[in-house]
């Protein structure tokens, strides 16, 4: 069901636009949280530092699927300012862009995958793992793609539920489907890849037979496929700087991975499990960035400048309220969902006492993760990139600076005060260019009221 975003009570608006979005960021996460919780539960910790010390990776080239978001804001635009017309053609455009740059991005990923894990010195005992885990993951790129463009073209138009409903069915299936492969079938690494990748499947499927159903707006004519370079540009314009927004980040990302990888896999195993936990306890901030996003676009390609300003101010302390009251809760709940991944094998003492300290590091700095969400959502909404890509720098070079820096000097310490710092260090252009756009809106809000 679309929901037109310009009209309501924005709180109210926002505030249930987000929930299914936090439902479906928690259903989306928890498939990496069962990949290693069932590896390392049914393999032991060195495949669980096998197929963690893949995220970073999985981050650097899945991360740029971001671009999707970027795609669609056009659609969203276009849908506030009431253009059906420009809506279909938006959809059309989505659609081909993003087979052409999910193919390339696989093309790319599988050729260098292998050598990414050696560059990142990822230690013997586990390089054989991650390969056999990321290579399927890079190989079904298109698939991943697919899912988030159309699951991003309903968020545009205002439909957070149904990506939701899509998101906890390919989880259960990931359930069902993982123990099977590797506790019974004996698939072992490669399983969880493979679980992961079917559930993506029907997870595609499931949502263009709900598009066709549900959603006439998307329902393109043969004349909206026609190329148009204006229009892809528009598009691009938008998007691909949020693909190397995240991809940019994630490059800090493996860079520290690296200089983590030379402490041992028992800080490696650490590092992933408190990370697969921390990807959860985000995603009220993220959800909250993603909703005002879509708000942000509607509201802009309606003109209503007044109530972009209002939404973004409720948006902030609603999201500024759940990150500290998840980040308390991590402090000191942590060790117990740390001890879900290891149980009692060897070295999960280790495990759990490095993973807390992850956890109070970062948890203690979600207040700010909370403003980087709603700041930087806020200004793509309004079209706006070269911010945005500009605070992912960012985040690349405090990132690089704790991974060159901070690990060699206090070790495990340095590596969880790498995203406090990066947070700190994009935070910063954000909040200017927010504020320098907000004051550009000024007389426009004035025009508002006369």
């Amino acid at each position: 069901m679309t929901k037109d975003l310009t009209v309501g009570e924005p709180a109210k608006l926002i505030f249930f636009f987000t929930l299914p979005l936090l439902a479906g960021n928690i259903f989306q996460q928890l498939y990496a949280f069962v990949d290693t919780l069932i590896v390392g539960r049914f393999l032991g910790v060195e495949a669980l530092a096998a197929v963690g010390c893949t995220g970073a990776l999985m981050f650097l080239v899945l991360g740029f699927i971001g671009f999707s978001g970027g795609l669609t804001i056009y659609t969203g635009q276009r849908f506030g300012a009431g253009d059906a017309a420009g809506v279909r053609r938006s959809c059309a455009a989505c659609i081909v862009l993003s087979v052409v740059i999910g193919l390339i991005m696989t093309t790319f990923s599988v050729a260098i995958c292998r050598q990414l894990l050696i560059w990142m010195q990822t230690p013997p005992e586990i390089i054989d793992g991650a390969y056999s885990f990321i290579s399927i993951i890079y190989l079904s790129i298109p698939i991943f793609v697919l899912l988030q463009t159309q699951s991003n073209l309903l968020r545009a138009l205002g439909d957070s539920r149904t990506p939701t409903i899509v998101m906890a069915i390919g989880l259960t299936t990931n359930m069902i489907l993982e123990p099977i492969v590797i506790g019974v079938l004996g698939w072992g690494i490669p399983g969880a890849a493979l679980a992961t990748v079917a559930s993506q499947v029907i997870g595609t499927v499931l949502t263009y037979v709900h598009i066709r159903r549900k959603v006439p707006v998307l329902h393109t004519h043969a004349a909206d496929w026609r190329p148009d370079r204006h229009l892809y540009w528009e598009h691009l314009r938008l998007a691909l700087p949020m693909g190397f927004q995240s991809s940019i980040i994630a490059i800090g990302s493996v860079v520290l991975q690296a200089a983590l990888n030379t402490l041992g896999p028992t800080a490696v195993a650490s590092y992933a499990a408190a990370q697969k936990i921390e990807s959860i306890a985000m995603m009220p901030m993220m959800s909250f960035g993603i909703a005002i996003a879509a708000y942000a676009a509607q509201n802009y390609g309606a003109q209503k400048f007044r109530r972009i300003g209002e939404g973004v101010r409720k948006c902030s302390y609603m999201s500024l309220s759940f990150s500290i009251a998840v980040g308390v809760a991590l402090i000191f709940f942590s060790p117990t969902l740390l001890g879900l991944f290891v149980g009692d094998a060897e070295g999960a003492a280790d495990v759990i006492s490095f993973g807390h300290e992850y956890l109070i590091v970062n948890g203690s700095m979600y207040w700010v993760l909370s403003m980087l969400f709603i700041f930087r959502s806020t200004l793509q909404g309004l079209g706006q990139s070269v911010v945005p890509t500009v605070a992912g720098v960012m985040e690349l070079v405090m990132r690089t600076a704790a991974a060159f820096f901070l690990v060699g000097w206090v070790g495990y310490l340095g590596a969880c005060l790498a995203n406090p710092m990066a947070w700190i260090g994009s935070c910063v252009p954000l909040t200017i260019a927010f504020f320098w756009t907000w004051r550009g809106f000024k007389k426009r809000v004035d025009l508002e009221t006369v």
